[in-house]
């Protein structure tokens, strides 16, 4: 409730260079942003606010609150969220400063505390660090133009040609005009990012400046690591999780014989990212099975590989070398083959040969895709399919997800979906389904048992702390023996302790009810 009061009172008033948590907005938006309007940057001032959400001042963001909300009751129920504390591991902890991270109010907060900042570079530096219409024309570059078609005229084409060449290096406005500046800005949460024209000393100066006023105005500071000073020519910034720098290319013109891709901002996927994405599916750089996902359906197994696969492509969909992902996409499907092959001990290619299928995308082509189909009765079957997604560059791209079907199935965690299936998992009854719960995987490994029980190995398989059984399988194995599902042995106590015993004593790993798990 906190929120949509304070969503529908301060929404409107936000700068339009904010785009972290709020409606209708996010990445993509921001990126665009700068693709479309940030053309000939020359710095980038790469911001990032050291452990903002942490180091939120209580009393900036209450006065900040009380400059337009004039409810004492709100403010102080405000107030008290602040400093409620935490606890951890059952202690109580104080939270001094900071917002709750994870809570549902925390998102506005932070943005009504750094609205501040978003008012005083746009409505102060950028005024101040902005003037001239357009770069100066280059003296040079006229004079060059002017030659060549005089050589034209003159039916010496030859040396017209050589000259062209000359002329298509050569800036035809001063790159360097003291009488032109331009200062944008663009943040995402506590991600800052600052396109400037101009000279490297003003630059370090707008960097400075928005430092001090965090110090002062806001009591946060910048950190240290994370904000940079970045040629845009020469070098790359990173924003979230792009990389952006300016293209350089005097030889590419368009249809008019204009320069159109020097100093256009270029949109880029990280090579660090497909390296990170690729670990989950690799071993010593070779593409390997994911053997927890064994005892999960092919379905799943297949949903869950395309479903990352297409996070990964949905997000880097404005990417210049978005194809690079193809290689991502060759470590995923070996994996997932390898995964499926393991799991029904078949080769590879008698997997592909099974699951492999025809797809026709959107765009008119045909993709080789791998297909599990689950039939139901009375309705369409569920289908899971790997692959079919194009790696086409779309600056339109918005996070969306086209296969409904997929995701409402999804939806359901692998809990729920064993719920419906409405059978044990030890002996198949389906009659007074239950869930047993464990609190730790690790409980699981107990030392000194030579053969865990069935329900053990069940779980340990399938990774899982829940096990749906039938009422009878429940109440009557060791799954609520003292601890349950876990015994531990006692530690063993040197004469002198209080409690300790002249031999190591039996541990009852019995059948449940008082006593079990204590010493016998």
């Amino acid at each position: 409730m906190i929120r949509l009061i304070l969503e529908a009172y301060y929404e409107p008033q936000f700068s339009d260079l904010s785009f972290g948590f709020r409606p209708g907005l996010g990445c993509h938006d921001a990126l665009k942003s700068i693709y479309y309007a940030w053309r000939g940057t020359i710095w980038f001032i790469e911001g990032d606010i050291s452990s903002f959400f942490d180091k939120l001042d209580h009393q900036v963001l209450l006065s900040t609150l009380r400059e337009k909300i004039h409810d004492s009751r709100f403010i102080r129920l405000i107030e008290n969220l602040l400093r409620a504390g935490y606890l951890e591991e059952w202690r109580f902890f104080e939270t001094l400063s900071g917002s709750p991270q994870g809570g549902i109010v925390s998102p506005i907060l932070a943005n009504i505390y750094l609205d501040r900042l978003d008012h005083f570079v746009e409505n102060t530096l950028i005024p101040e660090f902005t003037r001239g219409t357009e770069r100066a024309h280059n003296p040079a570059y006229n004079c060059l133009t002017a030659r060549v078609s005089t050589l034209r005229r003159r039916g010496r084409h030859n040396e017209a040609k050589v000259l062209a060449r000359v002329v298509r290096a050569t800036p035809s406005k001063i790159s360097d005009d003291p009488t032109y500046r331009r200062l944008r800005y663009v943040r995402y949460a506590d991600d800052l990012l600052l396109g400037y024209i101009g000279t490297r000393s003003e630059a370090e100066e707008i960097k400075e400046r928005i430092g001090v006023f965090l110090r002062d105005e806001l009591k946060l500071e910048l950190s240290e690591s994370k904000t940079l000073l970045t040629h845009a020519t020469t070098e790359v910034a990173h924003f979230l999780g792009y990389q952006i720098r300016m293209e350089r290319d005097d030889q590419k013109r368009n249809s008019q014989g204009n320069r159109t891709l020097n100093a256009q901002p270029t949109l880029e996927l990280p090579k660090t990212v497909i390296k990170s994405k690729s670990r989950l599916y690799t071993r010593r750089g070779i593409p390997t099975h994911r053997k927890e996902l064994f005892n999960d359906h092919d379905f799943s197994i297949v949903a869950h590989y395309q479903s990352v696969y297409r996070g990964v492509v949905n997000y880097y969909r404005m990417a210049l070398n978005l194809r690079d992902l193809g290689h991502l996409k060759w470590i995923m499907e070996t994996s997932l083959t390898k995964t499926l092959a393991a799991k029904h001990s078949l080769s590879v290619r008698k997997v592909m040969a099974k699951f492999g299928s025809r797809y026709a995308a959107n765009n008119g082509k045909t993709y080789k895709v791998l297909r599990v189909e689950v039939p139901r009765d009375g309705k369409p079957p569920l289908v899971a399919q790997w692959g079919g997604i194009p790696l086409e560059r779309d600056m339109t791209a918005r996070l969306k997800d086209d296969n409904i079907l997929e995701r409402r199935w999804n939806r359901r965690n692998e809990l729920v979906k064993r719920l419906l299936a409405d059978t044990c998992e030890l002996c198949g009854s389906q009659d007074d389904i239950e869930v047993h719960h464990i609190r730790r995987l690790r409980d699981l490994r107990q030392p000194g048992r030579r053969e865990p029980p069935r329900w053990v190995q069940v779980m340990a398989a399938r990774q899982r702390k829940t096990l749906v059984l039938c009422h009878t399988c429940h109440m009557s194995g060791p799954h609520h023996a003292g601890t349950r599902g876990t015994v531990k042995r006692p530690r063993r106590r040197t004469s002198g302790e209080p409690g300790a015993v002249k031999a190591a004593s039996p541990v009852r790993r019995g059948v449940g009810g008082k006593g079990a798990g204590q010493v016998a």
